[in-house]
């Protein structure tokens, strides 16, 4: 079934202020520092304003490519943008363009009213800057593809779909599976905020539901959870009679997760039309099967083999998140439970296939060094 859920509050007037002058501050660096390559230069990476981090995904993959294409310090010959973090306004894109600079495009998600509560219209223009100009674009999943075609309008110039990735010899499976010595163990991880909620209180209502139809399951919850997500966490366990069953690990980092998810024994999806969860591959790439609500670019990530899901009753929806029904979920779950070395097996290979750091950052490379070629 599908409820409506509270959407995403629009940032304050001071973060708004704040945001808008490091566009600026940026647009100023990009037109001072961004040339063009000369003949037999490398590729002199700038992340357009995006940082690195630990935590979060444009943080995370920022951090991964910073660390084999490290950040230019003064002059750039190659800009890569994030859909995530638009810091550079169109005039000083256009710029660069216009310098010929190579813009390469990373495209995430879009904005849209079931999940943004301000002018989505507005941001995905401002979305759509980076995107029309670049000289490739790398689309996170075909869903991305998808939707930016249809919310940014569709664009000239190549572009191939890229799965996010993780190093699969860090992230990888536990020596020895604890399945059978415990309760079977999902996992749910992420930054949770009051209008995500809904992503706790379906899958607690579906752990119940598994296990009222016989299975012994529990789950733990590993992330940064607001206080509202807390709230409706609490409340849900209680409702359906697992507070037992439930357990809020609280923040992890990049370090600290492969072990978080060997801990487990399955992850579960419920967030509506995710385009490329980092955290679903990380999952798989430790062995774990997902269960997950069939939207978004999450059925492309787990692929036939490894999860099992559950289909929205009416495709996606922009207006509002679809949430599934308990006993659905449920089942879902228990499928995962009763599947789980054949699904383990096959989520770590699909890992392997797909999602490998070192292919794609093979494809960058390639990529990078055409578009200094061409100069």
């Amino acid at each position: 079934m599908s409820r409506t859920a509270d959407t995403r509050r629009t940032d304050p007037p001071l973060k708004a202020l704040a945001r808008n002058a490091y566009r600026a501050a940026n647009g100023i660096r990009a037109r001072v520092l961004g040339h063009a390559a000369a003949p037999g230069d490398a590729p002199a990476v700038w992340y357009g304003g995006a940082r690195a981090g630990d935590t979060g995904g444009p943080l995370v993959k920022v951090a991964r490519l910073q660390a084999a294409f490290p950040e230019a310090r003064g002059r750039f010959n190659l800009l890569y943008s994030l859909s995530n973090t638009p810091y550079l306004p169109r005039p000083a894109l256009a710029r660069l363009k216009a310098r010929g600079v190579g813009i390469v495009h990373n495209q995430n998600g879009v904005f849209y009213p079931g999940w943004y509560g301000g002018d989505w219209k507005a941001q995905n223009a401002r979305m759509a800057d980076a995107y029309q100009l670049a000289d490739h674009v790398f689309w996170q999943s075909a869903f991305c593809r998808d939707c930016a075609d249809e919310f940014l309008g569709a664009r000239d110039g190549p572009g191939e779909v890229l799965f996010n990735a993780v190093d699969v010899t860090v992230f990888s499976p536990a020596p020895e599976p604890a399945t059978g010595s415990r309760p079977f163990r999902f996992l749910l991880t992420g930054k949770i905020e009051g209008h995500l909620a809904y992503r706790l209180e379906d899958t607690i209502a579906g752990l119940a539901a598994a296990r009222s139809g016989g299975l012994d399951g529990e789950l733990v919850v590993g992330g940064v959870l607001d206080e509202a997500a807390r709230a409706a966490a609490a409340d849900a366990a209680d409702r359906h009679g697992v507070r037992d069953r439930v357990r809020l690990a609280g923040p992890y980092t990049q370090a600290d997760a492969p072990a978080l998810y060997r801990s487990a024994d399955a992850y579960v999806m419920t967030k509506h039309a995710d385009p490329c969860p980092n955290t679903v591959i990380e999952a798989m790439a430790c062995g774990l099967p997902v269960a997950y609500v069939a939207s978004g670019g999450v059925p492309e990530l787990v692929g036939p083999d490894a999860g099992s899901g559950v289909v929205p009753d009416g495709g996606d929806d922009w207006s509002r998140p679809f949430r599934p029904d308990a006993d659905a979920l449920g089942a879902a779950m228990t499928r995962v439970a009763e599947n789980h070395a054949a699904l383990s097996a096959a989520a770590r290979a699909r890992a392997e296939e797909a999602f490998d750091l070192r292919t794609w950052l093979d494809r960058h490379r390639k990529v990078f060094d055409s578009l200094i070629e061409r100069t």
